[in-house]
């Protein structure tokens, strides 16, 4: 999985903490730990997305435009990190006389394709607050037993 995903739901979470006050990119990337004009591009998604509002200038920079319940991990996956369980290169040679190496990509796209379903919709059950009551320590136990038991 790429790292943008992470990136997206740390700038997220951190201007949430920042409560209505302007963060320029400089700012977000010191808590994110990476280079400011990473974070920009994250930040740019999510401002086409409407998760954040931008004012350019003196002064400006990135405000949460969302409510956290509002904003679901499986939104932030889709629109960062779909298709990354999928390798680069797969082993194999479809046209090959071997039956392995001729239908093991096919195989192994629907393998990866049920894998990223599951992923899909297992984060579209965390809303970007349930992160953040895991970052406050709360309801740790409580969140450990609902993605257990799937409710």
């Amino acid at each position: 999985m790429n790292s943008e995903f992470t990136v997206a739901i740390h700038c997220l979470l951190f201007l949430y903490k920042k409560d209505e006050c302007m963060s320029n990119s400089e700012e977000i990337a010191c808590s994110v730990a990476t280079h400011p004009a990473r974070v920009r591009k994250v930040l740019s998604s999510l401002r086409k997305q409407g998760y954040v509002a931008t004012k350019e200038g003196v002064g400006g920079g990135y405000l949460l435009s969302v409510s956290l319940d509002d904003i679901h991990l499986g939104d932030l996956y889709r629109l960062f990190a779909r298709g990354s369980l999928h390798p680069g290169w797969c082993s194999g040679n479809e046209v090959s006389s071997c039956s392995v190496s001729s239908n093991i990509h096919g195989v192994m796209n629907l393998i990866f394709a049920g894998g990223e379903e599951r992923l899909e919709s297992y984060f579209a059950e965390i809303r970007l607050s349930d992160v953040k009551a895991l970052l406050e320590g709360n309801k740790l136990e409580a969140f450990r037993s609902n993605m257990s038991d799937g409710s």
